[in-house]
């Protein structure tokens, strides 16, 4: 006999869209606000309530923003773009060696050190700032980019997802590719990293994002080297700069969350399909 399935009626079904609907208003909003009033003079947004789009659009504050002699923000994108290219690969490299150890080489420590890396994930980020900052002092690579980057090319959550994506794999293929001579480094990257694709994309798109937003930390490094600012730490500069330029600083807010907004829009699939690698077995 077929089992019927209680469904929710017309009225609840609109209620549920009209409030998804006024929350995406209210989050969206922001955002909205970032974009538009870039293209807006500030007379535009200084009004009340402020004249989105009744005003007259211009690209000068993009260009005034990107043009900046102060803290100018192209060096700051190759910075910002070189530190999320390279957590990501920092990331997938420890973390794929360090999950792979963890589920395919039998050790009695094995549990203790996942436990290790576990306990590094609820490790404030702010109570490990000073002893980074004084670590990277006593190397003297306080004016190379190697700062921005070197205490971040390892995490401990993408050895955590990886880890539960491996351990997914069938032991069966394990043992019958061991059978036929294959080794370690050829099982991994031949045969386990191709079949757990959306954990590797997942954590590739995290990592970036980790990197590209970063603010605290190449605050800290840059204060004495404006060669080092991120997009992050130079639009924080165009606030006074540019003469508290609501406009321009605008602008400068909405270059750093193109490629963001991109990456989020575009990955979104994998990143679920990777976080959600290994949770049902």
């Amino acid at each position: 006999m077929s089992r019927r399935v209680n469904q929710p009626g017309p009225v609840p079904t609109v209620l549920t869209y009209l409030w998804l609907g006024v929350a995406a208003v209210a989050l969206l909003f922001p955002v909205l606000l970032t974009v538009i009033g870039g293209f807006l003079p500030s007379s535009a947004l200084l009004h009340q309530p402020p004249q989105l789009f009744g005003g007259h659009w211009t690209l000068d504050s993009y260009r005034a923003a990107w043009r900046q002699p102060v803290v100018p923000l192209a060096p700051a994108f190759v910075n910002s773009l070189f530190v999320g290219l390279s957590v990501m690969l920092g990331h997938l490299i420890t973390s794929c060696l360090a999950a792979y150890a963890l589920v395919f080489l039998r050790s009695p420590l094995r549990r203790p050190i996942f436990w290790l890396f576990l306990a590094t994930i609820m490790v404030p980020y702010e109570s490990i700032v000073v002893p980074n900052a004084l670590f990277i002092r006593s190397l003297g690579i306080n004016d190379n980019r190697l700062s921005l980057i070197l205490p971040f090319l390892a995490s401990g959550f993408g050895v955590f997802m990886l880890r539960q994506a491996f351990a997914q794999f069938p032991g069966e293929l394990r043992e019958a590719a061991v059978l036929d001579g294959c080794g370690h480094l050829r099982f991994l990257f031949t045969i386990l990293l191709p079949a757990t694709r959306p954990a590797l994309i997942g954590i590739a798109v995290w990592s970036f994002l980790q990197g590209w937003n970063m603010y605290f930390w190449p605050l800290i490094i840059s204060s004495s080297n404006n060669s080092l600012n991120t997009l992050q730490t130079a639009v924080f500069a165009l606030k006074g700069n540019e003469g508290d330029s609501p406009a321009v600083l605008l602008a400068g807010i909405t270059i750093t969350l193109v490629p963001t907004l991109l990456l989020v829009v575009f990955g979104q699939r994998w990143l679920v399909r990777g976080f959600t690698a290994g949770a049902v077995k």
